[in-house]
């Protein structure tokens, strides 16, 4: 068993929070140019082929329960609507109001947990979640003015990667992490390609296929690398660092894609998007902080903070 190495962790979880925005942003970059269909195509086929060496080289096991693998699927499934949702939403939104609202996704888990998995949550951290929510509403009111209901969409992202998660928990204890990217970025091409290969026959603008010119090339192959090698320093800080050190970080992503909006599309929140983003930003850490003070209270046999 590793022992906790603490620095190490959070290492590894700051290069998650570059390398995720950096992804997003070359998807950006190709949004125009790239159909859709074939930047999540190329993502997934990245991943499956980075991983699946990997996972032979290091005997991980990957043999999976039939049950285990309908929700392998069903994972997969959300990832790849998830991962065009954001991907479409990117090609009309600055970068950082992108992220920012999709962080929204902490505080539907929450909501999820209490209306749907009969959870208890307390007063003070739904309240945390309105908080996070006008927030939001903040981050999409001056994007909605300027690009209609498309600013909406990583609400949606938001809400599919908040079911994600949920079915990644049903999961996580039974596979190993890198050996269920691996399975999933199989799954996702083998559910791609023929979806693909109808929309090219019916020429379906979305899901064709075009030969990438000069540096799309790189950046085609950058944007599965990096979202891969993103998740799998997450996967690995969590390995070094408990998740109560490392859940709070997660939120540099917001100003390190900020940052990369700035440096690369020249971009910046307005007023009102940067105070959304602020909004949202404290009462995520506010929920995080909530939620590891009870889980300490419950390793003592305290009552939970509501």
């Amino acid at each position: 068993m590793n022992r906790d190495r603490p620095t190490l962790g959070i290492l590894l979880m700051l290069g998650f929070c570059v390398l995720a925005p950096l992804g997003d942003a070359w998807a950006k970059v190709l949004g125009p140019f790239i159909p859709l269909g074939q930047l999540v195509l190329v993502r997934f086929a990245a991943q499956a082929a980075l991983l699946i060496p990997l996972v032979i080289l290091s005997g991980m096991k990957w043999r999976m329960t039939l049950r285990i693998f309908r929700l392998a699927v069903l994972r997969t499934v959300l990832h790849i609507f998830g991962i065009g949702g954001m991907f479409t939403a990117l090609k009309y939104l600055p970068l950082a109001d992108a992220i920012a609202i999709v962080f929204v996704m902490p505080f539907i888990m929450l909501l999820l947990g209490r209306f749907v998995l009969d959870e208890k949550v307390g007063a003070h951290r739904l309240a945390a979640c309105g908080v996070g929510f006008i927030g939001t509403l903040f981050v999409i009111q001056p994007n909605f003015l300027a690009v209609g209901w498309i600013a909406l969409l990583p609400l949606g992202v938001a809400v599919i990667f908040a079911f994600f998660m949920l079915t990644t928990r049903q999961i996580a204890k039974e596979v190993d992490p890198v050996a269920l990217q691996a399975v999933s970025g199989v799954i996702a091409v083998v559910i791609l390609l023929p979806f693909v290969a109808l929309g090219i026959h019916l020429e379906f603008a979305p899901l064709q296929m075009v030969r990438p010119e000069g540096a799309e090339w790189s950046l085609l192959v950058a944007i599965g690398i990096l979202g891969t090698l993103a998740h799998l320093l997450m996967t690995w800080s969590l390995r070094f660092a408990p998740s109560a050190t490392l859940a709070p970080m997660q939120y540099l992503e917001i100003p390190v894609a900020a940052a990369v909006g700035f440096w690369i599309f020249n971009e910046w929140p307005d007023t009102l998007a940067g105070f959304g983003i602020m909004l949202t930003v404290a009462a995520g850490v506010y929920v995080v902080l909530r939620e590891q003070a009870s889980a300490r209270r419950l390793a003592r046999n305290v009552p939970p903070i509501p």
